[in-house]
């Protein structure tokens, strides 16, 4: 039915074209998309929000709502269930506003007052990243007026139950102005019914059809009551290529009086689908899908011949591809997020500035492309991910690809091994082009050329890349105070820092820093293949412990820009202990006011002038730094407070950070000389003995200065985010921005646009992304490796040695340690303890702070030269990393053994931790 004669004014047909999210809800308003694409919906219509607001209104119920709402305390189930019962117990008492009952049954009579499905649809349901599946009542084969209407007030009351009011309370939707449509439509009498994935929904493969069947009614099946056929249709060729018939033993089916009857059946034998229908359903479930343009979770219908939809909503567990990629072919993608430990959504401005950044270092291969025609970085899930295709297709690239993850992200590295030996990822060649040889020994002869000035001059080299890029800064820094004009023209200039930045002065930086940290890396790696070659004859046990001393080396590491950091906060804590003032002024405030006191500069004692002189070196860095868009330590110095009163907690002087790290430089020299020991019994020792002590002397030199290029690079960002935002706050002053950082969800051509005033709705497109980022955040799991074909791939390091409570990882800092968890989502939250062992997502510099009171790491992403593996090495933490969903599987509060060595974390339930191993 597509016309309303006859349905009273009150409601809408399921193809209306008022139907939208506001008037009819998620799952409604889906529904009405397929009526009009003329679908096989069920005839039908809906009861708009507008009567259930008017419901609220007739019975006064909105106070008793927001009160109930306002007296929950908690998440717990006690508090939602006592704020369900408190609104449900006023929704049953109250009544239907005049009218209402009597068009409802003409509504009913409208549509041949046939039995009718009643079903929710919420206005936060079936959005972009939220199913809001089973959250909302549904009732089955309600027959004559008085059932239709205690369906309808059944359906209103469900919007607040204690499993709806939870579901919103966690994916942060809010629970005000929230109102709920419902769904009227014929009563279907099912002979076969289930659910049909467009995507394969546990792997996430676009080419595969997934289907549910059952007999009866779908109810069985949604409910959990049944065990379903499962069929996997293949929609390259229209095959079926997997088949299980389930058991089927229970069917629920329509009574004629009203409502349904559950009985066992015996069906395990016997398909509850034929394949042509098999094949009609997927073919059916490709064409909602293009209508949707995204993968969906549908429920259909089978009865006397005809199928029929009854709902159809995207499948939100499936990780977003990047926009507009083809499935074929095939093309393989990195996490950015899983490299850098930055898990969280980048701000769109954020993540241009990264592909800024690659793109200025292509020009050292002599690639042209632009920011926007590059493809090497792509987009999806508002993070980055990088493509990495052209390196697994190569023969070249295969050799350094098992390397380079092996150090960066092991997690990764299992994940591209399952991926391997694909027909579309093989080589399709033995070796390189003369263009791309060309364009590799472009940058690899000057590089090995600063790598060779480096290792014969470390120290005076170091000195100098470090200036040079001092002196990089100080020229951005002159640029910036040049910027003149009117708020338009200084956004304009400011918009083209970045670019500027990436074309004159990348590319020459980036080599150098680079050169450094190649020369340590270099020298590290022939130190420990030295190391590993003196006692490659004899038992695993001597293996182990050789590879522990070549990790120890790195204990220590002098020159490492965030050790320096962390180090000086420990100073500022030290002398805060020694100010009584100082003292109290930590004990009588929290770190929020602290921090609020210091941006007023009204702080006590010494306490102000040290934080002002840690700022101007250190007040750029923050959480997910790499994110031009985030917010700075010098903005927001909370997190500095929370560290400083962490470190007042630590009392005992062997625990002493700085007493620590420099226990760590003389256990790294103990090191060296029991691998110069070993390799002297060796044959040519003397020599190998040498070849020890110059690689040693190398690595300690410059291996720290693998954290320079990002301290570097996070630096520029900050001044470039000073400008933008004083330039957001000048916009904000003339009313034309909501806030200053408003900037930071446009790109950097849309800044371009802006400033030239250009006419476009600029308030909404940024209020649409910073809801679109804020929705990010809720996403718990990342992939490390995404397919073009949809499949993602989240598993850290396993192996089939890791049962049971225990975890397995990638170990990359030797020693054991037991102590209590704490499990740590966000650094400025972390609450922790001295002597706690530290399990987090990931992490970037801004959270090693944290390391100096932890007494071990577990971290879900990295490897061995990741931020926090080094920083772990350099302190002395045993740390296991690339464990996977180590965040859910441990428990603040746990008492846990973490082995650096062997990447064991073994739970020891209701055990008491002992000390600290070495």
């Amino acid at each position: 039915m597509t016309k309303s004669q006859g349905l009273p004014d009150h409601f809408l047909v399921l193809g209306s074209p008022d139907a939208t999210l506001e008037t009819v809800g998620g799952k409604a308003l889906n529904l009405a998309r397929l009526a009009r694409a003329n679908f096989p919906i069920p005839p039908g219509f809906f009861i708009p929000t507008a009567v259930y607001r008017e419901f609220v209104s007739h019975n006064d119920l909105s106070q008793p709502i927001a009160k109930a709402l306002s007296e929950m305390a908690a998440t717990s189930m006690d508090d939602l269930s006592a704020a369900a019962e408190a609104i449900q117990r006023r929704f049953r008492g109250a009544s239907f506003p005049p009218g209402l009952a009597a068009a409802l049954d003409d509504a009913w009579r409208w549509l041949g007052a046939v039995p009718v499905a009643v079903r929710s649809s919420a206005t936060a349901e079936d959005l972009p990243g939220f199913s809001f599946a089973g959250q909302q009542d549904t009732y089955l084969n309600t027959l004559g007026g008085k059932a239709l209407h205690k369906a309808v007030a059944a359906c209103w009351v469900s919007l607040w139950t204690a499993r709806a009011i939870g579901y919103r309370l966690r994916n942060g939707i809010s629970q005000q102005n929230i109102a709920l449509a419902v769904i009227v439509q014929a009563m279907v009498p099912s002979e076969s019914s289930g659910v049909l994935f467009t995507a394969n929904p546990l792997t996430g493969l676009r080419s595969e059809t997934v289907i549910d069947a059952t007999f009866g009614l779908g109810e069985a099946l949604v409910g959990g009551h049944v065990e379903p056929d499962h069929y996997v249709v293949d929609m390259k060729n229209g095959s079926i290529t997997h088949k299980f018939l389930g058991s089927k033993k229970v069917l629920i089916e329509a009574k004629s009086k009203g409502g349904v009857i559950t009985r066992d059946i015996d069906a395990a034998k016997v398909q509850a689908i034929p394949d042509a229908l098999i094949g009609r359903l997927a073919q059916i479930g490709a064409k909602i899908e293009n209508l949707f343009h995204f993968p969906q979770d549908i429920e259909w219908a089978y009865a006397e011949g005809e199928l029929h939809i009854l709902q159809s909503r995207p499948i939100t567990s499936l990780f977003p591809l990047p926009q507009g990629l083809p499935h074929e072919p095939l093309q393989v993608f990195l996490s950015f997020a899983a490299v850098q430990g930055v898990l969280d959504p980048l701000t769109p401005l954020g993540r241009d500035a990264v592909r800024e950044i690659f793109t200025a270092g292509g020009r050292l291969f002599g690639i042209k492309a632009t920011r926007d025609t590059q493809t090497a970085v792509y987009e999806s899930g508002e993070r980055l991910w990088i493509n990495i295709t052209a390196l697994i297709r190569n023969s070249i690239g295969r050799r350094v690809v098992p390397a380079a993850f092996g150090l960066v992200e092991p997690g990764t590295l299992q994940a591209v091994e399952g991926i391997w030996n694909d027909q579309r990822l093989l080589p399709g060649k033995k070796t390189l082009s003369a263009e791309a040889r060309g364009k590799i020994l472009r940058i690899l002869i000057p590089l090995a050329a600063n790598i060779l000035m480096n290792l014969a001059a470390p120290r005076r080299r170091r000195a100098k890349v470090i200036a040079h890029g001092e002196d990089t800064l100080h020229k951005i820094e002159a640029r910036c105070a040049a910027i003149a004009g009117d708020r338009w023209q200084k956004l304009d200039q400011r918009a083209d820092l970045l670019p500027d930045f990436g074309a004159e002065h990348f590319p020459q930086v980036f080599l150098l820093f680079v050169s450094v940290v190649a020369a340590g890396m270099a020298s590290w790696n022939l130190l420990n293949k030295l190391a590993a070659r003196a006692v490659e004859q004899e038992d695993d046990a001597a293996q182990l412990s050789m590879r522990d001393l070549a990790l120890q080396v790195t204990r220590g590491m002098p020159y490492n820009p965030t050790t320096e950091m962390d180090l000086a906060l420990w100073a500022i804590a030290r002398h805060i202990g020694s100010e009584p003032a100082s003292v109290r002024a930590f004990q009588n405030h929290p770190a929020s006011e602290l921090a609020a006191l210091f941006l007023d500069g009204e702080l006590p004692g010494g306490i102000q002038q040290d934080v002002r002189e840690f700022m101007k070196d250190y007040g750029g860095r923050g959480l997910a730094e790499i994110d031009l868009g985030r917010t700075r330590w010098a903005d927001d110095p909370t997190y500095i407070f929370e560290t400083l009163a962490s470190y007042l907690q630590i009392t005992d002087e062997n625990q002493a950070p700085d007493k620590v790290f420099a226990q760590g430089a003389e256990s790294a020299q103990r090191a060296i000389g029991q691998i110069e020991t070993a390799v002297r019994q060796t044959r040519l020792g003397w020599f190998k003995a040498r070849l020890v002590r110059f690689f040693a002397g190398r690595a300690r030199q410059l291996m720290g200065a693998r954290e320079n290029p990002k301290f570097f690079a996070v630096r520029v960002f900050w001044l470039i985010q000073q400008e933008l935002l004083q330039s957001g706050r000048e916009f904000v002053r003339a009313g034309e921005l909501h806030q200053a950082n408003d900037l930071f969800y446009l790109t950097t051509s849309e800044l371009k646009s802006f400033a030239a005033q250009e006419e476009r709705d600029w308030r909404p497109l940024i209020a649409a992304r910073r809801q679109t980022n804020e929705r990010e955040y809720l996403r718990r799991q990342i992939p490390r490796l995404l397919l073009s074909d949809g499949r993602a791939f989240y598993e850290g390091v396993s192996t089939i040695e890791s049962s049971g409570k225990d975890l397995i990882g990638s170990p990359v800092s030797p020693g054991s340690v037991e102590g209590r968890v704490r499990v740590v989502l966000n650094p400025t939250q972390a609450g922790l303890i001295p002597g706690e062992i530290l399990v987090c997502p990931g992490t970037d510099p801004s959270w090693t702070p944290l390391f100096l009171s932890a007494a071990g790491l577990v971290m879900e992403v990295g490897g061995m030269m990741t931020h926090g593996a080094v920083v772990a090495r350099e302190y002395g933490i045993p740390a296991v990393v690339g464990v996977n969903q180590a965040t859910r599987r441990l428990q603040t509060g746990q008492v846990v053994r973490v082995d650096g060595s062997s990447g064991q974390v073994v739970v020891l339930s209701g055990e008491q931790p002992v000390a600290r191993g070495a």
